[in-house]
C-alpha cells in the first residue's frame, strides 16, 4: 500500500535523505522547505511536491493547510533545527548572541513545530496508521556538555512537544516519536552512500542513512506499537 508524507526542512541533509530515501514507487511526499530541493528532479515513480514555505513566517499556515486540503497524511516528519551563530566552533560565546537571533531560534525550532503540526493533524487523522517523528538532538539530552543555549532549549522543549503530543493523539492511535541524533555526516548527499560518510569522517559522524533507516523501522511498525524516543549519538561520542 502507497504512503502519504510531508516532511519538513527537506531541501538538503538529513531532510534532503528521508526524501531520497523513505518513498517507494507509488508514494507520494510533500517537501516543505525555504529553497526547491533537488529531488523534484528524481525520476523513479514517487509523486513528491513541494511547498516553498519559510518556517518563521506563521502567514504560511493556510497555504499549507490549503495545499494538503483533505489530503491523508501517513507519515509526518519534522526535521527542522536552527542554531547560534558560530554555535558549534571553538570561539562560540552566549555572551555574543544577539536578542532577536535568540527569538528567532525558538520560534523556528518550537513555535512552528507547534503551529504547523497542529494544522495538518485533520490530515493526519484521516491515515489508519499514522505516525509523526520530531528529529531533535543529542544536545537536548542531560549532561551533553552544550553550551549553546537557546539551540539546547529548542531541543529540550521538542521533547516536551513529543510527550504532550503523543498523549493529545493518543486516542487517535497515532504514534508520536522523537529521535534524538548526534552530530551527522549531512554533507554527504545520500545517494553517495554510507560507506563515503563514514570514511570521510573517520567514523565519527552518523551517515544520514542510517536515519533512514531508523525511520523506516518506526513506520513500519502497526498502530498498536508506539516508539517514543530514539537516541543515538555516534558511538566515539563519550558524553551520550
Amino acid at each position: 500500500m502507497s504512503k502519504s508524507y510531508i516532511i519538513f526542512g527537506a531541501s538538503k541533509g538529513l531532510g534532503d535523505a528521508f526524501v531520497k530515501g523513505l518513498p517507494t514507487v507509488g508514494d507520494i511526499v510533500w517537501i516543505v522547505s525555504r529553497s526547491r530541493p533537488q529531488a523534484l528532479d528524481l525520476n523513479d515513480g514517487v509523486q513528491r511536491h513541494w511547498l516553498e514555505v519559510d518556517l518563521v513566517q506563521q502567514t504560511k499556515l493556510d497555504m499549507v493547510k490549503n495545499a494538503l486540503k483533505d489530503q491523508t497524511i501517513d507519515v509526518l516528519i519534522y526535521n527542522v533545527g536552527v542554531w547560534e551563530q558560530n554555535g558549534f566552533e571553538e570561539n562560540y560565546d552566549f555572551d555574543n548572541d544577539n536578542p532577536e537571533d535568540i527569538a528567532s531560534i525558538l520560534n523556528i525550532n518550537l513555535t512552528s513545530t507547534i503551529t504547523f503540526i497542529q494544522a495538518l493533524l485533520p490530515n493526519i487523522r484521516r491515515s489508519e496508521n499514522g505516525k509523526v517523528i520530531l528529529i531533535g538532538s543529542t544536545a537536548g539530552l542531560d549532561n551533553t556538555n552544550n553550551s549553546q543555549v537557546s539551540f539546547v532549549t529548542s531541543k529540550y522543549g521538542l521533547r516536551g512537544i513529543t510527550n504532550a503530543l503523543r498523549e493529545h493523539l493518543r486516542k487517535d492511535r497515532i504514534a508520536v516519536t522523537c529521535i534524538n541524533p548526534g552530530e551527522l555526516a549531512a554533507e554527504i548527499p545520500y545517494e553517495e552512500g554510507t560507506e563515503k560518510a563514514i570514511s570521510h569522517y573517520g567514523g565519527t559522524r552518523i551517515p544520514v542513512q542510517d536515519l533512514v533507516s531508523l525511520v523506516k523501522c518506526i513506520t513500519s511498525l502497526s498502530s498498536v506499537s508506539c516508539v517514543k524516543e530514539v537516541d543515538i549519538p555516534a558511538i566515539t561520542d563519550e558524553n551520550c
